[in-house]
């Protein structure tokens, strides 16, 4: 993800996309974890991958999809990232990945002002798990 604009660009002009029809998903460890945020556009806030994709946009217009991880400040940011679910994560991935697919037809089908409408402010975890 660290690396991506060169690769969304290509794709971008390669196949005559308009930046509105882009739709880039991410991790946001500002954000508690299952917290979703959809975006129609916004600066990088500290993403190395978000900063990637905007150096080679030249642009930060276009929508993107936040979901969150949270942030454990007792370990690095790459350990993490990278490291292993908790069982209640583990639990709640799989209604986190339902909800990002309905998210991402909604955005094709619907576009970005009603998919945020509908889809923002909602939590998607189970706090029992």
């Amino acid at each position: 993800m660290n690396r991506s604009g060169k690769a969304v660009r290509y794709w971008a002009l390669q196949e005559n996309i308009p930046l509105e029809n882009i739709l880039i998903l991410t991790d946001e460890i500002h954000l508690p974890f299952g917290t979703i945020r959809i975006k129609g556009k916004g600066s990088p806030a500290g993403h190395n991958g978000l900063k990637d994709i905007q150096e080679f946009l030249r642009t930060s217009n276009y929508p993107r999809i936040r979901i969150g991880i949270s942030n454990n400040a007792n370990t690095s940011m790459s350990d993490y990232v990278l490291g292993k679910w908790t069982d209640s994560e583990q639990e709640n991935i799989k209604n986190l990945v339902k909800v990002s697919t309905d998210i991402i037809f909604s955005f094709i089908q619907n576009g970005i002002e009603r998919t945020m409408n509908f889809y923002n402010k909602k939590n998607f975890i189970d706090e029992n798990l």
